[in-house]
């Protein structure tokens, strides 16, 4: 089996300049296989929660289509698909409308209907620290509800901004390299998603 030819200076300079644009992107991979396996762990147990209440169930299966769209894009990624972190960013942004609905919900059944079981607490407080006990109890829930949807907000946002940004990457990268240097990235991506034992035949 005869040796490839050696590639010429500006093959060699096409694939340096390719290396260079995909690495504006290839890392927003890593970054959605870390948020897909976070929320996919968060969706397991909010789930166990589910099987007693509703809320929770409805959150967990949200969870869980946010963990299987980060995978999905992860994969549109490496594909140097556009449509991978298209989905993404709306992904995200979908992720933070699951967050404060829920603690808008939460929010209305602390002040409108409060939970039986909170209620039951809140009077054991009240008998043992005084009638602020119940004020203050759900002025904290109140703020940390408040808190929760303002880091959802900022850090939800920053990931969809950045998912978002990848697609115009993807794209100059498509319109400026040449077909073959891609397509060897391509298998290359393949490649490194391959377990070990697989790369070794």
């Amino acid at each position: 089996m005869t040796a490839p030819p050696p590639l010429t200076p500006e093959q060699q300079k096409a694939l340096e300049q390719a290396g260079d644009r995909a690495r504006g992107f290839t890392g927003a991979a890593k970054v959605a296989a870390f948020n897909g396996w976070s929320v996919g762990i968060f969706a397991a147990v909010t789930l166990l929660f589910g099987l007693f209440d509703l809320t929770a169930l409805v959150v967990g299966v949200g969870m869980a289509v946010v963990a299987r769209n980060e995978f999905k894009g992860r994969a549109g990624i490496l594909r140097t698909d556009p449509a991978g972190p298209g989905l993404l960013w709306k992904n995200q942004l979908g992720f933070m409308g699951l967050i404060i609905a829920y603690c808008l919900w939460s929010l209305y059944r602390i002040v409108a209907h409060p939970d039986p079981q909170m209620a039951e607490l809140m009077a054991q407080a009240t008998q043992l620290l005084g009638e602020d006990a119940e004020e203050l109890v759900r002025s904290l829930s109140l703020t940390a509800y408040r808190a929760v949807i303002a880091g959802t907000v900022l850090f939800q946002g920053l990931n969809a901004l950045y998912y978002f940004r990848r697609v115009a990457m993807i794209e100059e990268y498509l319109r400026d390299t040449p077909d073959w240097v891609s397509e060897l990235q391509r298998r290359a991506l393949r490649r490194s998603r391959q377990p070990l034992r697989q790369r070794r035949r």
